[in-house]
């Protein structure tokens, strides 16, 4: 029999987060069945080894955009020389399938919750890889900027259905490994991007880069098409808020707003982190990418030791609270080691760039959980529009202010962001399983 699970006490129910606590608490209780966000699992019916291949696909078509995506920042000397444009144009450069991100992933996330991530990945990963090829063609700066948009549009729709896969094939009591398996694609190809884009840009040149990307993709969309598929057993959705949407919910519009505040200095570090790599510290881009690449496959171990400890202790804002408080420490040191001209300046900037994304998996996680099943590609396409949101005005905000008074200042906008996160996390009330076996 599944284990009632009691609400807490009024303060979560004045705090208006009681279905955040709820939709955790409810999705760890017990392991023969588990009722969340209003839908039965039935564990007797698990896929076994199954959701672990789905998972890998999904992580494989994520982790193969992200390279054209969302990895070359890392090659931003060469955007900047190739195209002979100063840094804040480069920024925009490297970062302009943000753009498409921003105005597809809604779309993306219906689509997938009436058709399923198989046409999803499929059309939509390669679609990005025609049209990264085709960004390695043309010679206009604006050209590349608008194809690069368009294959971002294209792209997400790896983003969005990778964290389906998550939600329909694995119990509760496991997403927070899987969802941080999922969210090591991002990380992994990010790593694959600072290891491999670098060498490539200095031998072929961003065209060769372009092409790479396109490649890559390519086959993560062939295999997606050959062998994703919809889970065996079936998901009773009844939604998260009786009547409809789940954005009645106070907390899922607070697990949106942290994401948006903490995607600041994400994309701040890891856009100009290498350039600063090179012009503070006199490195080698291609040094300074490789640093990048280790820094990457660390986070990518955080991120799974951060998603098992979430399913341990079955909470999922309260770690990333302690989370964001780590991050305002290494960015207080990081600013600090800039005005002082530090010598371990570098190693601040690697930490940096693992712990501000440490907690994305939480938050990723819980919007997902909140939703419910009918509106969970929506949501997660949401959430992500709105983080590529903050992130398309940062980036070329941070080029100008580091442009006229220098990376710490940069830096600083990050951490002011960070700050700022604290108070919308919604960790109030939230109850470990240890507390709530207490009497």
């Amino acid at each position: 029999m599944p284990r009632t699970v009691r609400d807490p006490p009024c303060p979560e129910r004045r705090s208006g987060d009681v279905h955040l606590a709820r939709a955790v608490r409810a999705g760890l209780s017990g392991r023969d069945g588990v009722a969340r966000g209003g839908r039965i699992w039935a564990m007797g019916r698990n896929p076994g080894r199954k959701r672990w291949l789905m998972l890998g696909l999904g992580v494989n078509a994520h982790t193969s955009v992200t390279l054209g995506l969302a990895g070359l920042p890392v090659v931003m000397p060469d955007i900047e020389r190739h195209f002979a444009v100063p840094l804040p144009v480069a920024g925009l450069i490297g970062n302009a399938p943000a753009i498409g991100i921003l105005f597809a992933l809604v779309a993306w996330g219906a689509l997938a919750d009436r058709r399923g991530e198989r046409l999803v990945l499929g059309v939509g990963v390669s679609l990005a890889a025609v049209l990264l090829a085709a960004a390695a063609l043309v010679p206009w700066t604006w050209a590349v900027i608008v194809l690069l948009a368009l294959a971002g549009a294209a792209g997400a729709a790896a983003v969005v259905g990778g964290g389906r896969i998550v939600l329909r094939w694995f119990a509760p009591h496991e997403r927070g490994v899987a969802m941080g398996l999922r969210q090591v694609s991002y990380t992994l190809g990010m790593a694959v991007a600072a290891f491999l884009l670098p060498p490539v840009a200095g031998a072929y040149g961003i065209p060769g880069v372009l092409f790479v990307c396109a490649g890559v993709a390519l086959v993560a969309a062939v295999l997606a098409v050959l062998f994703l598929a919809d889970p065996p057993h079936s998901l009773e959705p009844a939604g998260t808020v009786a009547g409809g949407s789940p954005y009645r919910q106070r907390a899922l519009w607070r697990v949106h707003g942290t994401s948006a505040l903490q995607a600041v200095p994400q994309v701040v570090v890891g856009t100009y982190g290498v350039t600063c790599l090179v012009r503070v510290y006199g490195w080698d881009a291609v040094a300074a990418g490789q640093l990048f690449g280790a820094a990457a496959i660390a986070g990518a171990v955080v991120r799974i030791a951060v998603g098992r400890w979430s399913d341990r202790t079955g909470l999922r804002m309260r770690p990333l609270r302690l989370i964001t408080v780590m991050t305002v420490a290494v960015l207080v040191s990081l600013v600090a080691g800039q005005l002082a001209g530090a010598w371990f300046g570098p190693v601040l900037i690697a930490v940096a760039s693992v712990i501000t994304v440490a907690g994305n998996g939480l938050a990723y996680l819980s919007a997902g959980e909140l939703a419910g099943p009918g509106w969970a590609g929506r949501v997660l396409g949401t959430h992500n529009s709105i983080q590529n949101t903050v992130a398309l005005v940062a980036v070329p905000v941070a080029g100008v202010v580091i442009t006229q008074v220098g990376f710490w200042a940069g830096f600083a906008v990050g951490l002011a962001c960070t700050i700022a996160s604290l108070p919308v996390i919604p960790a109030r009330g939230e109850v470990s399983a240890r507390e709530e076996k207490r009497p």
